[in-house]
């Protein structure tokens, strides 16, 4: 299994989609870019649904449902928007099938089933939205609405990569309105905060959190805000974005309410997402050669059991050991797999559990029972223990909490230690193309520095960090003045 894999230092790109295939998290579908999630897979995603739909039922979200079709005259009301997105763009333009008279057993599209308008197939949900909230919101009685949809989008990639990038993708998408800028702006601000801890605390990788330069911000926003990663390649990631959106989509769709003082107004909104991307990000932080690494806050399951034994009496001895660990994990919320499966020896399943990333394995054979004892391995750095069983809650417990922290830690000196600050353009190209990671440079602010720095090394401005201090210099491309540093990176 794990042994098939082609190493990172081999051909990153390559060990990627092995991994992602081999580990049995996704696959490639029939349709062109688009992909299978598998139930492994899937699994991780449900827990990373899971933490983030409680995070923003916390901060008062409320969850609900909008069409999948988006009629072209609704998608074009926002032009930014409309502009923005139309080359990625699935259309229906027809509303049935027929059978093919040309073409026995066939179906052919019904000519005369023409639609009167196109439908868009959502790449984002702002206009249907926004259009509905029309309908909802009179008076600042009404606000604020804060509302999310899980969902589907479809965006048409012609160079796709399981997870990173696919014509169709699973996200969460939020739509708020409010009744002044600065609670807009706080709610912005808010989302990318709940984006920050999630990446930190539960899938153990370190961001940071920035500002999107006017090229790189969403189409029809007047500020994105971000939160960057940094894959083992040394390319970044963008793994979430908030939107603050002003009153463009409420001017676009006529969406007025009577403030306080009886005066009419427009609202303001934000919009904020993240995808199934984020798998993409859990496995190029922290796997390895040998298959996935998971933290244990996201692994489907922390802890497998494998026994040992060679007929059915000792099957049954270890079990009832097994079944008393399991029981006493689960009230510990430990979630745990007794892989009892009969058709693989002990070292087959190691190196499927090895490959999947299970952050603990505990093996019982006959042996451990004499002694009072079982073997406890670790994932992440492959060390073993014998733990007597009377200790087995508390060592499993205390490991995974070591393990989340440590898969943290790991990342985030590797991140920290591939922020390069940089004062001239030779400089810039020799680290981004020997050592990689972000580049802290200065910038003189304007798009066709962005652009041509992009143009001849394929680094973006990833972000402009929050925490960035003003400080005075000269832009690393035209020695225009600056005051302040951005983050420059090739990307996903």
């Amino acid at each position: 299994m794990s042994k098939n894999l082609t190493s990172r230092a081999e051909d990153y790109s390559k060990w990627y989609n092995e991994l992602v295939v081999k580990a049995d998290l996704a696959e490639n579908s029939a349709v062109r870019g688009c992909m299978v999630i598998k139930p492994y897979g899937y699994a991780i995603w449900e827990k990373m649904q899971a933490e983030l739909d409680r995070m923003f039922k916390e901060t008062g979200h409320q969850n609900a449902y909008f069409p999948l079709f988006v009629p072209k005259s609704l998608f074009e009301a926002e032009e930014k928007n409309a502009e923005g997105f139309a080359k990625e763009c699935a259309v229906v333009t027809h509303y049935r099938l027929q059978t093919d008279p040309d073409n026995e057993g066939k179906l052919r599209v019904d000519p005369e089933a023409k639609l009167e308008e196109e439908l868009v197939v959502r790449p984002t949900s702002e206009a249907i939205i926004w259009n509905t909230y029309k309908g909802w919101i009179q008076s600042y009685r009404d606000l604020p609405i804060l509302v999310n949809q899980w969902a589907n989008v479809v965006r048409w990639e012609m160079r796709t990569r399981l997870f990173l990038r696919t014509a169709e993708f699973l996200w969460q998408e939020g739509h708020t309105a409010h009744a002044t800028k600065d609670e807009a702006w706080e709610e912005t601000k808010l989302i990318n905060n709940v984006y920050a801890k999630f990446a930190e605390n539960f899938m153990a990788i370190p961001v940071i959190q920035g500002l999107k330069t006017e090229s790189e911000r969403f189409a029809g926003a007047e500020e994105t805000m971000c939160i960057e990663a940094l894959m083992q390649d040394g390319k970044a990631l963008q793994a979430g974005t908030s939107h603050f959106l002003g009153q463009n989509f409420a001017k676009a769709f006529d969406v007025k309410f009577t403030n306080k003082e009886g005066k009419q107004d427009y609202v303001w909104a934000t919009s904020w997402g993240v995808s199934t991307r984020l798998m993409g990000a859990l496995i190029m932080t922290h796997s390895d050669d040998k298959g996935l690494v998971l933290p244990p806050n996201l692994a489907p399951y922390q802890v497998v059991i494998v026994p040992i034994y060679k007929n059915e009496e000792q099957f049954d001895a270890v079990k009832k050991v097994a079944d008393e660990i399991i029981d006493d994990l689960k009230e510990r919320n430990i979630s745990v797999k007794f892989d009892k499966r009969d058709t693989l020896r002990p070292g087959a399943k190691f190196a499927q559990h090895e490959l999947q990333g299970v952050p603990i394995r505990i093996a019982i054979g006959p042996k451990d029972l004499e002694d009072n004892t079982v073997e406890v391995a670790r994932r992440d750095t492959f060390t073993k223990e014998t733990v007597i069983l009377d200790r087995i809650n508390v060592v499993v417990e205390d490991l995974l909490e070591e393990i989340q922290k440590s898969l943290f830690k790991k990342a985030l000196d590797f991140r920290n230690s591939h922020i390069t600050e940089v004062e001239d353009f030779e400089e810039f190209k020799k680290v981004l193309e020997n050592k990689t990671g972000f580049i802290s440079a200065h910038w003189d602010g304007t798009a066709e520095t962005e652009q041509k720095i992009k143009e001849l090394t394929k680094a973006t401005i990833r972000c402009i960090p929050l925490d960035s201090k003003k400080e005075e210099g000269e832009c690393v491309f035209t020695g225009n003045p600056s005051n302040q540093r951005v983050l420059f990176a090739k990307a996903y």
